[in-house]
């Protein structure tokens, strides 16, 4: 059972530019106490025999196939365009040419 003082809450404030109050580093001592004792306890639980994972589910990438299509003509895609030039979309120019 580690025990985080209010010192050690304190310096990784310090660390992390994060100005606390007193009664900040009393609570927050607390909480980060109680949540490295429940990492310690995952870490007891965990056995060689059960490989790491980062997902209790297996993950599956929903797609569709790659399929050619109708799509919009240039002129309907253009049609309610505020500006079109040569087929494209015109847009202002935010980067200079150098």
């Amino acid at each position: 059972m580690s025990h985080l003082s209010r010192e050690d809450v304190a310096h990784v404030a310090m660390l992390a530019r994060i100005q606390l109050e007193d009664a900040e580093l009393d609570r927050l001592a607390a909480q980060l106490d109680q949540i490295v004792d429940w990492v310690g306890q995952v870490g007891e639980v965990a056995s060689a025999d059960v490989p790491p994972m980062s997902h209790p589910m297996p993950l599956a990438n929903v797609t569709r196939p790659d399929e050619v299509r109708e799509s919009l003509t240039v002129q309907q895609a253009l049609a309610n365009a505020p500006q079109a030039q040569d087929d494209r979309f015109a847009v202002p120019r935010i980067l200079d040419e150098e």
